[in-house]
């Protein structure tokens, strides 16, 4: 089974056409590599955790059509993200009445564990931000997520399908944008 834990993904793998071995191991390879990212995409598209599940397979079946097909001209990292965003995008488009998930619920906590007086403060914050970024904007919103993954402007650009400098214009709109939210709630 693959590391999302997607029993319908490894019975649709056998209902494709399987182009080879080593595509199949790269995939497998993928998904183990990212597969918390993957959730964490699917969490900024979908607020319902059933729904949410099968958004994640409907991204883990877009990245097994996809991969057969990728040149390696951006790094794969880059690859999952687009492949997951363009899903995703889909998906709220098609269900855009729906809300969208908290972004507390985008990341698994740390593994240290702060004194109680210091977890409910960063709690707080970490909630009041959450709200700040789910009110932006889903233009802003994106640009955001992705820096929170890890990627760079470039990278941010590659899998949204914009320039880096309109990367980064959306995340110098979007930090404005949270710096107001955050010393509205905390002066």
């Amino acid at each position: 089974m693959s590391p999302l834990a997607c029993p319908q993904t490894e019975p649709a793998l056998e209902a494709l056409a399987v182009p080879s071995d080593s595509v199949r191991v790269r995939y497998l390879s993928l998904l183990e590599s990212y597969a918390p990212a993957i959730r964490r995409t699917a969490r900024l598209y979908e607020r319902e955790p059933a729904a949410r599940e099968d958004l994640v397979q409907e991204i883990c079946l877009a990245l097994w059509q996809a991969l057969p097909r990728f040149r390696g001209e951006c790094s794969e990292r880059t690859f999952v993200f687009r492949v997951g965003h363009n899903r995703g995008a889909t998906h709220a488009w098609k269900r855009r009445r729906r809300a969208m998930a908290p972004l507390e619920d985008f990341y698994e906590p740390a593994d240290g564990a702060p004194s109680p007086e210091a977890a409910a403060v960063a709690s707080r914050r970490s909630g009041d931000l959450a709200r700040a970024v789910a009110a932006l904007p889903m233009t802003l919103r994106q640009t955001v997520t992705l820096m929170l993954e890890g990627l760079t402007p470039r990278e941010i650009g590659d899998v949204l399908g914009i320039t880096e400098n309109n990367a980064n214009v959306r995340l110098a709109r979007a930090r404005q944008a949270l710096r107001e939210a955050m010393k509205e709630l905390h002066p």
